[in-house]
């Protein structure tokens, strides 16, 4: 396990509820990128499966958390696009 490796994703995921919070309050996805969310959900996915064939430990939990976070910020942006073109439509 490396302390390091820890350190990062918690500092990296204490981001993700604030984005996740402003996403769900604010309904708007300005600012967002699904490029950029995207490719970080790839990356935890490829810490994951380094961690299940390579060196199994529990910072996995960290990855699986993150991306997650991710995830639902994804899937938020998706939302408030949708909200915003029926908007538009109305």
């Amino acid at each position: 396990m490396s302390v390091f490796e820890a350190m990062m994703l918690l500092c990296f995921g204490a981001a993700w509820p604030f984005s996740i919070y402003k996403s769900y309050t604010t309904g708007s996805s300005a600012g967002k990128s699904v490029v950029f969310m995207s490719v970080i959900i790839v990356g935890y996915a490829a810490g994951i499966l380094h961690k299940i064939f390579f060196y199994f430990d529990w910072v996995i939990f960290l990855y699986l958390l993150n991306m997650v976070m991710v995830s639902i910020d994804l899937a938020l942006y998706f939302r408030n696009q949708r909200n915003a073109a029926v908007k538009k439509i109305a």
